[in-house]
């Protein structure tokens, strides 16, 4: 077992375990409750961690995380004219999806 990385919320380290678990690394959250005793320990040592089962899919981990941490940004303009910019393929506005090509 292997601590991949700290979390900056509990929100986002389930979102991170839930992506790694889908291909296919054994991942799971630690310290998931310290988040009460913050005031009493340090903030950062309350912060959730992603720990990886297995050593052998460390480099897939850290590879999996990576690429989702760093996903492309676009930026487009929908048919009804909305300017939708992120990682959003789907305008927020009328719900089209983002045109291919």
């Amino acid at each position: 077992m292997r601590r991949l990385v700290q979390a900056p919320n509990l929100a986002i380290a389930t979102l991170w375990v839930h992506v790694l678990r889908e291909d296919g690394v054994e991942a799971s959250i630690q310290r998931e409750y310290l988040g009460a005793a913050a005031g009493q320990l340090p903030p950062d040592q309350c912060l959730p961690e992603i720990w990886v089962e297995d050593d052998e899919q460390y480099a897939l981990a850290e590879r999996v995380l990576h690429e989702l941490r760093h996903r492309p940004q676009r930026r487009w303009h929908c048919v009804c004219g909305e300017l939708v910019e992120g990682g959003f393929e789907q305008c927020w506005h009328c719900g089209a999806m983002m045109p291919v090509g």
